[in-house]
């Protein structure tokens, strides 16, 4: 079976809805308490053995700097891995431009020259964490290994799915899952046509055929429902395959409530935060 050694993180967007902060700089920038977004993610990436990154940006969205090696930094904070100071350690990098925000397909698409075989597709706003990090503020989520892992074992394209609560599908694509099989997608479907609350998380394991085929389902006939139909193509095949991710958490920072909540949901989970912020909140929740 071909290794996935190829990660395409997807952080074109401008995200609007995080204005004025994501004005001034990227929202994957954006720290989760101490730790930016981009860097969970890289971690995540290099955790699933990725060789390869490819970071799809807007023409006018830069990340000039975040890669630079700041290891010199690291001797003012010993408690903290050094390695978060020099992030890019270890992996390939490669920048593309998607010209013309056209969606998640048409960003894929943007970087697939590069590359041959199988592909980890990592939504930049999406972050998943695992919901027991045994000891260190700083463990590396294990979504993505996973999500490679299941993909190496059955050899066809698999998605991550999370379960999510009823009054939240109607924001998501809403899987329905015979075994692991998935047997049909409805996009941000009402409650009462949701096959499921299994939705997608942002996290997907394509083959090399995937360049191929979104030229086929391409933006100009599906827009931003390319993937969708893409993955309706191998669904239709009986080979699409979902990976229920289980013990985690799922993080989104394209808005500020939620962006807020993912703080505080975080900084509850840390061991070094978790007793100080517990307390407080009981005070605060109190007064």
């Amino acid at each position: 079976m071909e290794q996935v050694r190829d990660a395409i993180l997807v952080a074109a967007g401008l995200g609007t809805r995080m204005f004025p902060v994501s004005a001034l700089q990227p929202k994957e920038t954006l720290p989760l308490v101490d730790v930016p977004l981009l860097t969970h993610l890289v971690m995540e990436a290099k955790a699933a053995n990725i060789e390869r990154l490819h970071l799809v940006l807007s023409p006018i969205k830069s990340l000039d700097g975040f890669f630079a090696d700041q290891s010199a930094l690291a001797t003012y904070r010993k408690d903290i891995d050094a390695t978060l100071f020099n992030i890019a350690e270890g992996l390939e990098l490669h920048t593309h431009i998607q010209l013309e925000p056209k969606g998640v397909g048409n960003a894929i698409e943007a970087a697939l020259d590069n590359i041959n075989g199988p592909m980890l597709i990592m939504l930049g706003d999406n972050l998943l964490m695992d919901v027991h990090a045994p000891t260190t503020a700083y463990q590396a989520s294990n979504a993505s290994r996973s999500l490679v892992e299941a993909y190496q074992n059955s050899g066809e394209p698999t998605v991550a799915l999370m379960e999510v609560a009823p009054e939240e599908v109607v924001h998501y694509g809403i899987v329905d899952l015979d075994g692991t099989r998935i047997s049909s997608i409805v996009e941000k479907p009402t409650l009462a046509r949701a096959p499921s609350r299994f939705a997608l998380c942002g996290r997907y394991v394509f083959p090399a055929t995937t360049q191929r085929l979104l030229q086929t389902y391409s933006y100009a006939l599906h827009g931003d429902l390319q993937t969708i139909a893409l993955q309706e193509h191998w669904m239709n095949e009986g080979i699409l395959h979902g990976l229920v991710l289980q013990e985690t958490q799922w993080y989104d920072s394209g808005s500020p409530l939620l962006w807020l909540q993912a703080q505080v949901d975080h900084a509850l989970r840390r061991p070094d935060l978790s007793p100080s912020m517990r307390a407080w909140l009981k005070r605060r929740l109190n007064d």
